[in-house]
């Protein structure tokens, strides 16, 4: 199978300089960096024996943020390399003033070009976050001892189906990893399953926020000084129109209502912009700078990386992906925040942090627009964040501290 696995990586070899090419054109690809996944580097910010974590994307690399912070700050570490695979996570680290880390795209998973990365950093450990798995470099670290540790992973039904359909390739690459450290109980069981040895559960690293925010600019606070706001957060298209609805219901009775707008996937903006204008609503871009008048309805925020500023301007947050048949995207962002949580039917993706927080009282489900509309004019004048946020920082907290011990153990 890893031949098979290899033949693949070969073709996507082949075209690779298209498929570059066409991602450069698209934005998806740095112009500058893309070297980087072949393995090409610049010996200006080569480190010695870091400590490796790898994250896919935004929400990924967001979840080990408060972990690099820590891991800064022991003196035993000398070097952190972060490694992703999308322009959008480079821009959110670049937001971060770090002492020890830095960063460079994860290489295509191919036999040689893992390798290369191997020999080139010597990483002391690598730490692959959620559900990262790349077979090649997995078998390359455990042939040159370089312990592998599973961060909050996540395996889905699906995903997990997946590796099942290639039994013994899939354990052939589970059982190299040393240490898994689970977000869930259901991922906790597909890894039994598909082979890891080691497992322990501390707990899901996105429950953790900081307790003391930060104070929002001053300047754009006072854009939506006027405004009743709430936030329908990681929308997927098709759910605008169920928001663009409530919207309209809300103004019926309240006229200074502003629903503000985070989809899921920026590049889909356009088309959730088009089906919320045919229902007769004005909208303003977060990109344009525009200002927002007495007859906006939706603030859409078509820029990455900046959810938090919108949440900490609200009490009450719906989150997306949910009136879909998608499985829900995560509510911890928006709760840490201080905001009450709607969602809808299919939360498959994230049952456990929904389960918590209707334990802590803090988030409905909704099973149509009216019971939307009221629940959001009920707390859209919750003026009690304090209260949310304290319950999820003990848990946060006590979560953080006990991954950091499980790593802390390879080091």
């Amino acid at each position: 199978m890893y031949i098979l696995y290899e033949l693949l990586g070969l073709i996507i070899i082949i075209f690779s300089p298209f498929i570059i090419l066409f991602r450069i054109i698209k934005g998806k690809e740095d112009p500058k960096r893309f070297k980087e996944k072949f393995g090409i580097y610049s010996n200006k910010n080569r480190i010695s024996k870091p400590v490796w974590l790898h994250g896919a994307s935004v929400g990924e690399i967001l979840s080990i943020i408060p972990v690099v912070k820590k891991l800064e700050q022991d003196k035993k570490i000398k070097n952190i390399l972060i490694t992703s695979s999308t322009i959008s996570s480079t821009l959110i680290l670049s937001k971060y003033k770090f002492k020890k880390t830095i960063h460079y795209y994860f290489p295509l998973d191919i036999n040689y070009f893992s390798n290369k990365f191997i020999n080139y950093w010597n990483p002391k450990l690598a730490i692959f976050v959620e559900s990262e798995i790349w077979p090649n470099m997995i078998k390359n670290l455990h042939y040159n001892k370089i312990p592998i540790i599973l961060l909050n992973a996540r395996i889905t039904k699906k995903s997990y189906l997946r590796w099942k359909n290639f039994p013994k390739f899939s354990k052939n690459i589970f059982n190299k990893i040393n240490l898994a450290l689970p977000q869930n109980l259901e991922t906790l069981n597909y890894l039994k399953k598909l082979g890891v040895k080691k497992i322990k559960t501390p707990g899901n690293l996105k429950y953790f926020g900081e307790k003391n925010l930060k104070k929002i600019n001053l300047k754009f606070k006072k854009k939506f000084l006027n405004k009743k706001v709430w936030c329908a957060g990681s929308i997927h298209p098709g759910e605008e129109l169920a928001i663009g609805n409530v919207h309209k219901k809300i103004k019926l009775k309240n006229k200074n209502i502003l629903t503000i707008v985070i989809p899921r996937h920026i590049n889909k903006s356009d088309k959730i912009i088009n089906n919320l204008n045919k229902i007769g609503l004005n909208i303003v871009t977060h990109s344009s700078f525009k200002k927002i008048n007495n007859n906006t309805d939706i603030y859409l925020v078509d820029t990455y990386g900046e959810a938090s500023k919108f949440y900490e301007l609200s009490y009450v947050s719906f989150l997306g992906g949910s009136l879909i048949s998608h499985g829900g995207q995560n509510p911890l962002e928006p709760a840490r925040l201080g905001n009450y949580i709607l969602h809808g039917p299919n939360i498959d993706n994230f049952k456990e942090v929904y389960r918590m927080l209707e334990k802590f009282k803090i988030s409905s489900k909704i099973n149509n627009e009216s019971m939307m509309k009221n629940i959001v004019l009920k707390k859209i004048n919750y003026k009690q964040p304090n209260l949310i946020r304290n319950k999820l920082f003990s848990v946060g907290k006590r979560i953080l501290n006990n991954n950091l011990l499980e790593i802390k153990k390879f080091i």
